[in-house]
C-alpha cells in the first residue's frame, strides 16, 4: 500500500478545514466502531470526517482480552445469531488483516466426564455455527497430551483437554492501521480533536459539529449531511448535546485483565477456563511473549478514559489462575495492569448481571437524526461499520451504495507473517521500517521488548503519535506489557519526539510526568 507521512498535523488540519462542505458523514468517535463506520463510508465513496477527542483506541479499543473470537460464552447464553455474526466477521477479519489476526488454538481443561462431553459437544456447535469461515476444528486431545501441551496445568482429577479455534490480534494495532486505510482511501482522520456541540438547521435536525482542537484549542465547525455518534462508553455525552435530560441508553461494564511473565504459563496454546467463581469465562492468553490474564466484568457507574482496576477484580483473576496454573502468579508478579470499559446497550435490572446483557450492536435515531451506535465489540467493527451507514442511507433517502470492505486489505496487509519477528505487526511496513533501522547504529530501547529508536520515529511520522502515551501505549504495547520498563525508556521517547515534533525542555517534563503519573496505575504495588 502506498506510504504517507501523517506527521505534519496542521496539513492534516488544513486538508480537513479546506475541504467544502458540507460533509457527507462526521463519524464522531476513533474507537473500533467509528473507524468501522467511517472506513465503510470511505470505501463507499461519501465525504468522511473522523474526530477523536483523545487518541485512536485510547479508551476501550486498546484494552481488550486481544481476542477476535465467535463468543464461546454467547453461545452458552442461546445468542447463537451473535455468534453466526462473530463468527463469519472473525474469518474476514482474518483475511483482510492477516499481519495482525492469527489463528491461535485454545484448550478447554476438563476435569469431569460431564464436563467432557458438554464442551466437546458445545464446541462442534461453535464450528458448525463457523461454517466456511471456521479456524480449524475442534476435537478431545487426552491427559497426555493436554499436559504435552499446556505445561504448568493443574493436573489433579485431569481428564483431558478439548482443543478449538479463535482468533487473536493486537487491537489498538488494528485501530491505526483502520485510521491510515480510511485516510489512504480517501477519508479523513484527526485525533485529539474534541466535539463540543451539535449544529442544528432551521427544522432542529443534526446538522454538524462544532469541535476544538485540543493542541491549539482552536475552535471550529463542521457541517454535515449526517452527524453519527460513535463515543462507546461516553455515548451519553453526546445524546445529552442532542437532547439534554434524556435518560441514559447505556450502562458500563469493566474489564480487567493482568499481564505476566510467559514463564507461568510457557505455552503457545490459550487457556480457556469456563467457568470461574462469578459465573464468566477466563482466559490465559500468550501475546507479545507475555500472557494476558482475563478478564472480569464489574458494573460501574461513570465512564473515563482511564478506569482502575479494583482490588477485587486484581484478587480474582489472581485466585482463578493459581487454581489452574502449578506456578501460582502473586501480585509482585504482575507486569501490567490494564482495565477498559464495555458499553452495553441493553438498561440493566436489578437481578440482571452485566454479563448476561447482550454484546450485540444497536442503531438509534434521535428526533434531529442523530446517529447513534450501542454496544458491539471489536470482532464485529466492520459489520456495524456496514450497518450504520446502510441505516443512514434508508433514514435520509439516499441511494444505496454498495458496502465493499468484507474484501477490503487493511493497511499493513501481508500474507507472509513471522509471529516471532518483533515488528510482525507492522505487516507491509516492516520491510520500509528494518531498512530505515539498518542504516542506524542504534541499539534497542528496550531489550525486553524489542523496541528500537526507529520506531518511535516511525510511530510519530507515520502514524500520528503526538504524545509519549500514544507511542508506549498505543503504537508499542510497552505500558501494557511491562509498566516499569515503559517508564524507564519514557525520557528517550519524549527526546525523540521532541526532536521531531519541535517541542521544548517544558513538553518533554509536562509529558513525562503525566505519563509516570498513568503508568502507577498499571503497576501493582
Amino acid at each position: 500500500m502506498t506510504m504517507q507521512k501523517l506527521s505534519d498535523r496542521n496539513q492534516n488540519l488544513a486538508r480537513i478545514t479546506a475541504a467544502k462542505q458540507p460533509w457527507d458523514i462526521i463519524v464522531i468517535g476513533g474507537g473500533a466502531t467509528g473507524l468501522g463506520i467511517a472506513l465503510d463510508a470511505t470505501v463507499r465513496g461519501y465525504k468522511t470526517l473522523l474526530l477523536e477527542q483523545a487518541d485512536f483506541a485510547k479508551g476501550t479499543s486498546s484494552r481488550s482480552t486481544k481476542l477476535v473470537h465467535g463468543g464461546v460464552r454467547y453461545l452458552a447464553q442461546g445468542d447463537v445469531r451473535l455468534v453466526r455474526e462473530a463468527s463469519i466477521e472473525r474469518g474476514l477479519l482474518y483475511r483482510n488483516a492477516p499481519h495482525l489476526v492469527k489463528d491461535q488454538t485454545f484448550i478447554v481443561p476438563v476435569y469431569t466426564n460431564w464436563d467432557r462431553l458438554k464442551y466437546t459437544i458445545g464446541l462442534k456447535i461453535y464450528d458448525w455455527i463457523s461454517g466456511k469461515l471456521s479456524l480449524g476444528r475442534s476435537v478431545f486431545i487426552s491427559r497426555k497430551e493436554t499436559i504435552e501441551r499446556v505445561p504448568g496445568i493443574q493436573t489433579k482429577n485431569l481428564k483431558g483437554g478439548v482443543l478449538y479455534h479463535d482468533g487473536q490480534f493486537d487491537d489498538s494495532r488494528l485501530a491505526i492501521n483502520l485510521a491510515q486505510s480510511i485516510w489512504e482511501n480517501g477519508g479523513a482522520v484527526i485525533n485529539y480533536f474534541e466535539v463540543t456541540g451539535l449544529l442544528k438547521d432551521d427544522q432542529n435536525k443534526t446538522a454538524g459539529v462544532s469541535a476544538k482542537d485540543k493542541e491549539t484549542g482552536n475552535s471550529y465547525e463542521f457541517r454535515a449531511k449526517a452527524v453519527v455518534n460513535a463515543t462507546g462508553v461516553f455515548v451519553d455525552q453526546i445524546l445529552q448535546m442532542d437532547r439534554p435530560g434524556i435518560n441514559k441508553s447505556i450502562c458500563v461494564s469493566q474489564g480487567v485483565h493482568l499481564v505476566l511473565d510467559k514463564k507461568f504459563y510457557p505455552s503457545s496454546e490459550a487457556l480457556m477456563i469456563p467457568e470461574t467463581s462469578d459465573g464468566r469465562v477466563l482466559f490465559a492468553v500468550p501475546w507479545h511473549d507475555k500472557v494476558v490474564l482475563g478478564t472480569t466484568d464489574t458494573p460501574v457507574e461513570e465512564a473515563s478514559l482511564e478506569p482502575k482496576a479494583l482490588e477485587d477484580e486484581i484478587s480474582f483473576i489472581l485466585e482463578t489462575a493459581r487454581e489452574y496454573l502449578n506456578t501460582k502468579p502473586t501480585r509482585s508478579d504482575v507486569l501490567s495492569v490494564f482495565a477498559g470499559l464495555r458499553p452495553l446497550a441493553a438498561p440493566q435490572k436489578d437481578d440482571q448481571k452485566t454479563k448476561e446483557i447482550s454484546r450485540s450492536h444497536k442503531i438509534i435515531i434521535s428526533e434531529s437524526n442523530l446517529f447513534t451506535i450501542l454496544g458491539g465489540k471489536w470482532t464485529t467493527y466492520r459489520k456495524m461499520g456496514e450497518d450504520m451507514v446502510n441505516r443512514i442511507e434508508k433514514q435520509l433517502h439516499w441511494p444505496h451504495k454498495k458496502p465493499a470492505t468484507a474484501h477490503l486489505p487493511i493497511h499493513g496487509f501481508s500474507k507472509h507473517t513471522d509471529w516471532n519477528d518483533p515488528f510482525y505487526f507492522y505487516g507491509s511496513d516492516a520491510t520500509v521500517l528494518r531498512e530505515q533501522i539498518n542504516g542506524t547504529s542504534h541499539e534497542w530501547l528496550s531489550e525486553s521488548l524489542k523496541i528500537h529508536p526507529r520506531q518511535i520515529k516511525w510511530a510519530v511520522e507515520y502514524e500520528m503519535a503526538r504524545t509519549v502515551e500514544d507511542v508506549l501505549s498505543r503504537r508499542t504495547r510497552a505500558l501494557l506489557l511491562d509498566a516499569r520498563e515503559s517508564q524507564r525508556i519514557a525520557p528517550a521517547t519524549a527526546n525523540i519526539m521532541a526532536n521531531l515534533l519541535g517541542k521544548d525542555e517544558k513538553w518533554k517534563e509536562e509529558q513525562l510526568k503525566s505519563f509516570n503519573h498513568l503508568a502507577e496505575q498499571y503497576i501493582l504495588k
